[in-house]
């Protein structure tokens, strides 16, 4: 592993750094990622942005904003969205920040939507409750399709909506694009699970805050366009359903991940039963409608062993 070095020309500790959003790049648009920049440093204290060993020159275009509250980590190498979050996650203890916002490098924020959770998570405290993370709706950037928060059901994840009126609701999962989590909650649940690389590090850490008694929450009220990031297809299964075509790359990472969590003893029923189900649906996907099917077969065949013989 490259050492990691901080670009952030020695910054001193800031006291009580309050919001610290983490931002994690890899070859991303550099024309969209400086409106991103842009829109969340005007939100939060300061943008750290941790690139995963990208060709392009991310540093640059920090530098060329020139804007103090941006910060520019690289790792040197493509070491995975849990070990950039965690980076992240240091650099923001180090210097005080008493929350941490995580950041996807397409993800784009509602003006107001960090004040407003924020002010959400503060006032769940305030009642008495231990909050994983809140993060809001998220807007499809392609179909401008506002996403409902979810909860797990029977043998799918089901919508939650909010009622009149409401300003936030308890749900099991949230993308980690758009989440606020406080530094303490941090300290006491431990940070993103690295071994994960990259699928379901997010499903991860909400399951083990869950074990330890946080809930997560989604706020009604806020919003972020958010980009999918892949092509999707419209198919039946059981029911109506976009579904992404990932590259064949991914199935490995996600089966493997989903049957490494599957053997933990933390993950609650609901989400193993649910997850039971997806893996089910997504092989028959990859099976029927694949454009890639014979290779996105084979990494899934290597997922599937690698979960089972891999240490949990």
């Amino acid at each position: 592993m490259n050492q990691i070095k901080d670009m952030t020309f020695e910054a001193e500790k800031i006291s009580d750094a309050g919001v610290v959003a983490i931002v994690v790049s890899y070859e991303p648009d550099l024309e969209h990622l400086s409106k991103v920049l842009i829109a969340i440093a005007s939100q939060t204290d300061h943008v750290v942005i941790v690139d995963n060993g990208s060709r392009k020159d991310v540093a640059g275009l920090v530098s060329a904003l020139n804007d103090p509250r941006l910060q520019f980590l690289p790792l040197g190498e493509n070491l995975g969205i849990a070990a950039a979050h965690n980076a992240g996650i240091r650099w923001a203890k180090d210097r005080g920040s008493k929350y941490v916002l995580l950041m996807d490098q397409d993800s784009f924020p509602d003006a107001g939507m960090v004040a407003s959770l924020r002010s959400a998570h503060e006032l769940l405290e305030s009642t008495g409750n231990r909050v994983a993370a809140i993060g809001p709706r998220f807007r499809d950037s392609d179909s401008g399709r506002l996403a409902d928060h979810v909860k797990f059901g029977k043998w799918r994840v089901e919508r939650v909506s909010c009622s009149r009126g409401e300003q936030f609701v308890k749900v099991d999962f949230l993308i980690s694009s758009g989440s606020l989590i406080r530094i303490e909650t941090l300290n006491a649940v431990g940070g993103m699970d690295e071994a994960l690389f990259i699928d379901q590090v997010d499903t991860e850490w909400v399951l083990r805050a869950r074990a330890c008694g946080y809930l997560t929450w989604g706020h009604c009220g806020t919003v972020m366009t958010h980009s999918l990031g892949e092509t999707r297809r419209r198919i039946w299964l059981g029911r109506w359903r976009d579904v992404p075509i990932h590259k064949p790359f991914r199935y490995y990472y996600i089966f493997r991940n989903s049957l490494l969590l599957q053997r933990r003893d933390y993950p609650c029923r609901e989400w193993k039963r649910v997850d039971r189900v997806r893996l089910l649906q997504l092989a028959s996907f990859i099976v029927l409608f694949h454009p890639q099917r014979l290779e996105a077969l084979r990494m899934m065949s290597r997922g599937l062993w690698s979960g089972l013989s891999t240490g949990r």
